[in-house]
């Protein structure tokens, strides 16, 4: 049998996808493939609220909900290794958004704020979550560029939590029932033509209108 000749990973440096992190990088990870492709990693799903949402005179890169639980997920990013100042917005816009989970994307994280994300994890409540994740881009030979995160930090225990969550169903019956009600209720408005365009259904007792900032009670 005949060796098959094999390919080899080539990294890519990041400026060759992105110029630059708010005009390139932010709105490529704002798209919904990306997203889920970054909750994926995470064990979050995703679903845009807003780019460079105002957090006071500051912008915040990109807000989503978790939609299992509706919580605030914000993500900040860079194309460059961490600095002090990311460290402190990323502080500053989840105070201010009432964020419970946030995301630090870096190309690079140094020693000391992987350990500052770590220590923050283990001397918060488990309601607030914090990631750290570099960003890589890999090809082989002249095939298109793929993207790849790597989990640096996460809060403690947490990889656990999601297999947990996962091998269970990650949903009680109640939930399930939750699910089923908003499913058949977006059917329903798009049967009717209805102007309302609702967001994915999720196992909760709301649903969010994208864009308008109102969600819809059960």
């Amino acid at each position: 049998m005949n060796a098959k000749t094999l390919g080899r990973l080539q990294r890519v440096d990041l400026r060759d996808a992105w110029s630059t992190e708010a005009a390139h990088f932010t709105p490529w990870l704002a798209q919904e493939e990306n997203l889920k492709l970054l909750g994926e990693t995470v064990g979050i799903e995703l679903e845009l609220d807003s780019q460079e949402k105002d957090v006071g005179p500051f912008r915040a890169d990109i807000l989503c909900k978790n939609t299992v639980n509706g919580d605030w997920v914000l993500i900040e990013n860079q194309l460059e290794r961490t600095d002090h100042t990311h460290l402190g917005q990323l502080l500053t816009y989840a105070a201010g958004l009432n964020a419970v989970t946030v995301i630090w994307i870096a190309a690079r994280f140094t020693d000391e704020h992987r350990a500052a994300l770590d220590c923050l994890n283990e001397r918060t409540d488990d309601k607030i979550h914090l990631f750290g994740l570099e960003i890589e881009l890999w090809r082989i030979g002249d095939s298109a560029i793929a993207p790849k995160f790597n989990i640096v930090s996460q809060p403690n225990d947490w990889s656990r939590k999601v297999k947990v969550a996962a091998s269970s169903g990650g949903a009680s019956e109640y939930k399930n029932l939750q699910l089923r009600f908003w499913n058949a209720f977006k059917e329903y408005l798009e049967s009717k033509g209805s102007f309302v365009r609702c967001s994915k259904p999720a196992p909760q007792h709301w649903m969010g209108v994208p864009g308008t900032g109102y969600v819809i009670p059960q």
